[in-house]
């Protein structure tokens, strides 16, 4: 009983008014009174901790000063990092791939011999052991017309002899428009075919370049052995970058009519050897 009154006292002790009043010093006139409880004082600053406490959460929450709390997860943050470190592996990539082009041509400028091409382009087909290309039906077809048109030929995997000999294979199945002609610059030899035709490397190597240009549109650019570098522009896709290692009679271009410098689907091709042209229709028969 007495714990029961003690309560009683309690609650009544919170609901008792107060009255608050607010005299003139000088005169002593009341101007402001209010009637207040313990209680009622208690709710109005519970409302008010309630009011600061949620303000200060979504001041927090919604603009920059979590950056401040230690240990305060922040998406934001983690989303850059992971942007930064994929723009430094992309960097990583293309710097090797400059080295080895620069490399390449290095080595074409200077004529090197047989041994140290072949030597970068191992080093280069080393990189991409694990990257594997799935051929395409349209190659596999391409492929199965090339393998039985040269089933008789007996120059097929004789790729040097004694003069230096090299089986070529045709970059493209067209009719020569133009041909080789170094008196007025025109170093390669223009083939007209469609424009979805396939474009092929004409030997074993090292793709060394692949860019567009103003005059000659898509442009690529493939190192062999001997100092040989075979280039074909004009094209309307490109199929390889510069790094990849190409095979004979493999797909690596599909011809376009794209540049300044044209007047219609062809393939322009060249072929050089040590940094001079060579004439292609004393090396390739095309149709």
């Amino acid at each position: 009983m007495a714990n029961a009154k003690k309560k009683v006292k309690l609650w009544d002790r919170l609901k008792y008014k107060y009255k608050l009043s607010i005299q003139n010093e000088t005169s002593y006139e009341e101007v402001f009174s209010m009637k207040l409880s313990q209680l009622h004082v208690l709710m109005v600053l519970s409302v008010l901790a309630v009011v600061l406490v949620s303000l200060t959460i979504l001041l927090i929450a919604f603009t920059g000063l979590k950056e401040f709390i230690p240990g305060f997860p922040d998406g934001n943050m983690r989303h850059v990092i992971t942007e930064n470190a994929l723009r430094v592996d992309s960097l990583e990539i293309e710097l090797k791939k400059r080295d080895n082009f620069l490399k390449s041509v290095q080595m074409v400028l200077r004529g090197e011999d047989n041994g140290e091409v072949e030597y970068h382009r191992n080093s280069v087909q080393g990189n991409y052991d694990t990257i594997q290309f799935s051929i395409s039906p349209e190659e596999h077809e391409f492929r199965s017309e090339i393998e039985e048109k040269e089933r008789f030929n007996l120059t097929v995997n004789q790729h040097k002899h004694n003069d230096g000999y090299f089986h070529f294979f045709p970059p493209v199945t067209g009719i020569v428009t133009r041909a080789f002609d170094e008196k007025v610059g025109h170093y390669g030899t223009d083939l007209v075919a469609k424009s979805s035709a396939k474009v092929v490397s004409v030997l074993d190597g090292v793709v060394i370049f692949t860019d567009w240009t103003v005059k000659t549109g898509y442009v690529i650019q493939v190192q062999h052995a001997n100092n040989l570098v075979s280039v074909y522009k004009h094209n309307s896709t490109l199929l390889k970058k510069q790094g990849d290692y190409v095979r004979a009679g493999e797909m690596i271009a599909v011809v376009g009519n794209t540049g300044e410098e044209t007047t219609g689907p062809h393939l322009h091709f060249e072929l050089w050897k040590a940094g001079n042209p060579l004439n292609p229709e004393q090396f390739i028969q095309f149709k």
